[in-house]
């Protein structure tokens, strides 16, 4: 003896069967209706999967360095750098070719430049397998005797696939030249 529940599905059951077959237009309808829902869920499931291309990955590590210079922590950019990187800082008259020498420049840089922060401005990214280029200007501002300052500059990034990850290989940044006159 079926259970109320099991009743009531197997009428409805029936009701949508007899109804189906006096309506083939309604069926064909329904048939339509399943396949594209089923054509939905395995679409659904290939899209959570997919992930964002290597131009948006790399865009999103430069926004990781952007975050991490936010914070005025040498210990928070550093990791974002490859052990061999090369940087030729905005404010450096030399190149910083070791960990040391690139710790250094941050911890210079926050001490010179209280709330430094920067925002980019047009990036151009290139990737060529598991090297990019990011190349563009971007705009620093920190806080000098209660007063917000701004450096304009141009930056390229050379980074490199390591894992998952994008790192900075090389770094060069320069202060934007004033327009000619």
């Amino acid at each position: 003896m079926p259970s109320s529940l099991q009743a009531i599905s197997l009428k409805s059951n029936s009701l949508t069967a007899n109804s189906l077959k006096a309506n083939p237009l309604k069926a064909s309808s329904l048939k339509a209706m399943r396949a594209g829902f089923a054509l939905n869920i395995v679409l659904l499931s290939f899209a959570t999967v997919a992930s964002a291309g290597p131009k948006e990955d790399v865009a999103a590590a430069t926004s990781t360095w952007a975050a991490a210079l936010g914070e005025d922590n040498p210990d928070k950019v550093l990791p974002l750098y490859a052990d061999d990187a090369v940087f030729w800082g905005t404010l450096s008259p030399t190149v910083r070719a070791d960990r040391a020498a690139l710790r250094d420049y941050f911890v210079t840089a926050f001490k010179v430049l209280p709330g430094l922060k920067v925002a980019f401005g047009d990036q151009l990214i290139r990737v060529y397998g598991g090297t990019a280029v990011n190349t563009g200007y971007y705009t620093f501002s920190y806080v000098r005797d209660g007063e917000t300052k701004n450096l304009p500059a141009r930056y390229s990034f050379t980074y490199v696939k390591s894992g998952e990850n994008w790192l900075i290989v090389d770094h060069h940044s320069s202060a934007m030249p004033p327009p000619p006159k």
